[in-house]
């Protein structure tokens, strides 16, 4: 018996796209031959790829934020022959829910959101004080809408690693395995991000320890990890903007710990199983933790936190630099030592 057809509007960022996985992960559990394509930005498909639940991705051929309305349609209509049985559009603006109205997918699963009737057809509330986690929203919306809130069980993304690639990676790059990866990018905004002069001085207690030091992010990442590694005296490896994003899957699996900002690299770093110490900030573990039995993370739970704002409103970031390199350095030690 064939499965059914399901397509995904999937999100634009890359943590939200890890923990999407979640979602595509219980959608095969309850049918094992469904067939999940997921329409996503181009960035993302090599991620998708590492996803064994999904069929294909598809690239959304339009800018991010950009409404792109013939485009949408275009593809929409070329998706007609596909026969989706059900969309389920994770974003909740308007623009998110024009290519599975197109493509003509029976029922289309949303939350309300920007004024979507008609485009959405089986429309959900968003209860946030039931659903505060972002994955559990997620998982929501493939549940039936009678289903019980929040969902029961949370799979945890899991994404495959190409072990070719990874052996390339280190010798290309002349790196060993059983590093420590510090991933100090938070694309969001400096709120998320943990000062430069404390990621320096965990560098340096790592490698004072006999750990070889990775900083890992994107291109925009590397005057930060140039800064680090100036601060830190030159013990640490900057490898930002080195490598692709997909790379980082790799390089991470070679790593015994990780320690990052709320990111979407923390997210990828769970989702390989690397033992992991996250660090937050103007967020908060109870909307978006890291999916993973191996991460532990450091939050103070000050009160003028979570704020989620980009840059701190009251000019002083307490939350992120009342945060010891002591703090973090005790609870990552255990994690080394999980992973000898």
């Amino acid at each position: 018996m064939m499965g059914e057809r399901i397509l995904i509007a999937g999100p634009a960022w890359v943590g939200d796209m890890v923990m999407a996985q979640s979602l595509f992960k219980a959608l095969r559990s309850r049918d094992p031959e469904a067939q999940i394509d997921v329409l996503a930005p181009a960035w993302s498909l090599p991620l998708l790829a590492r996803m064994p639940e999904v069929h294909r991705g598809i690239e959304v051929p339009v800018g991010h934020g950009q409404f792109g309305l013939l485009a949408r349609r275009a593809l929409g209509h070329s998706l007609r022959a596909e026969h989706y049985d059900r969309a389920i559009v994770i974003p909740r603006s308007f623009k998110a829910a024009l290519i599975p109205f197109f493509a003509g997918a029976r029922r289309r699963s949303g939350y309300r959101g920007e004024m979507r009737y008609g485009l959405i057809n089986d429309m959900r509330p968003l209860d946030k004080s039931v659903l505060r986690m972002t994955v559990q929203r997620y998982l929501a919306l493939g549940q039936e809408p009678e289903a019980p809130l929040p969902p029961a069980a949370i799979p945890q993304p899991r994404l495959e690693v190409d072990e070719l690639n990874r052996r390339r990676l280190l010798n290309d790059l002349g790196l060993e395995e059983g590093a420590v990866a510090l991933l100090p990018g938070a694309e969001y905004g400096p709120a998320k991000q943990w000062p430069l002069e404390s990621w320096a001085a965990l560098a340096k207690k790592l490698s004072a320890a006999g750990y070889p030091v990775w900083l890992l992010g994107s291109g925009k990442d590397r005057p930060v990890g140039e800064r680090i590694v100036e601060l830190a005296g030159g013990t640490v490896r900057n490898l930002c903007g080195e490598t692709e994003l997909v790379d980082a899957v790799d390089l991470l699996s070679a790593c015994a710990a990780a320690v990052s900002n709320d990111s979407g690299l923390m997210h990828v770093a769970a989702a390989v199983g690397l033992p992991l110490v996250g660090i937050y900030g103007s967020s908060t573990p109870d909307y978006t933790p890291p999916l993973s039995a191996s991460a532990e993370v450091v939050y103070h739970r000050l009160e003028c936190s979570p704020c989620f704002k980009r840059e701190c409103p009251y000019g002083h970031s307490n939350c992120l630099t009342g945060i010891a390199v002591d703090e973090v350095w005790t609870h990552l030690q255990p994690q080394l030592e999980s992973a000898k």
